[in-house]
């Protein structure tokens, strides 16, 4: 990391307490006062087009502090590139985060990152957009929608059950078309969910970044108390052990419905994608700083 730049989102939660001199002082206690850091905290609107810039830039590293938006459009334009990403997490998921090894804790995350090393991760690409942990139709948009909703309640467990209950009541049957890795099969559904390598059920991580492979989880609509069960055990990672949530492996992914678009929540990003929804793992594709052995 010779060259390292930081771009931190003034807005996100995680850093509104804390101010820029709190924030570089931290960077240079972590790194060391004669480091080569630029560090420069944003408007959210300013994040897109700092991270665009950085693709071109003459830093080998890029750390970004900021939501779940801001780390997929990273990972978006530094994939094609030689740079490497590092990530503080400041949003709602940080599901790359955590896989990564980073603390919950700023000052505890900026000083992991001193210590990373960095490794090839593996991506997935859905209709060419790129991105790095999970995308989810029906059951998984409505919860995307839903969690917005519920941003002003009080406490994290109470937006997360509200948000669940609006989406269930909210996810119709829908019928589909799957292909994976050449085989077909028609299924009837209210939720599916493809995930970039296999997520442990207890915790949601992932142990391995670079597996090379898609998870698929379909779950069946058996109606009523099946579908609040199974809902339920794909929030808590409980899944493998519901018969009524169907999972495969695969390199390729093509979805195809009865609309020519459907929304799709990717990475904590609620995008409506043109059909046939089409997936396909990415080998390695983007460096990134892990702490991890």
């Amino acid at each position: 990391m010779s060259r390292l730049l930081v771009l931190l989102n003034a807005r996100a939660g995680a850093l509104i307490d804390r101010g820029a001199d709190g924030l570089r002082g931290a960077f240079a206690d972590a790194f060391g006062r004669g480091s080569r850091i630029d560090m420069h905290v944003l408007a959210p609107k300013a994040m897109a087009a700092a991270i665009a810039a950085a693709a071109q830039d003459n830093h080998d590293t890029v750390v970004i502090g900021g939501g779940d938006g801001s780390v997929s459009a990273a990972v978006n334009a530094l994939a094609p590139t030689r740079k490497t990403l590092g990530v503080i997490p400041c949003g709602t998921l940080n599901l790359l985060a955590r896989d990564l090894g980073m603390p919950d804790d700023i000052d505890a995350a900026i000083a992991a990152l001193a210590r990373a090393r960095a490794v090839p991760i593996d991506l997935v690409d859905l209709n060419g957009r790129l991105f790095h942990s999970l995308s989810g139709l029906g059951f998984f948009s409505q919860m995307a929608r839903a969690r917005e909703e519920a941003r002003d309640l009080p406490h994290k467990v109470l937006r997360v059950g509200a948000a669940a209950l609006r989406a269930l009541s909210r996810s119709g049957r829908f019928s589909l078309e799957i292909e994976a890795d050449g085989r077909r099969r028609a299924l009837d559904t209210y939720a599916v969910l493809v995930t970039c390598n296999r997520f442990a059920a207890q915790d949601w991580r992932r142990p391995v970044l670079d597996g090379g492979l898609l998870e698929v989880h379909v779950a069946r609509d058996e109606g009523g108390l099946d579908r609040l069960k199974a809902g339920a055990d794909l929030l808590t990672g409980a899944w493998r052990d519901n018969d009524d949530i169907m999972s495969f492996t695969a390199t390729t992914l093509a979805i195809a419905g009865t609309r020519a678009r459907t929304w799709v929540a990717t990475d904590g990003e609620l995008m409506r994608e043109t059909t046939p929804l089409a997936y396909a793992i990415r080998p390695r594709a983007l460096s990134a700083l892990t702490v991890k052995d």
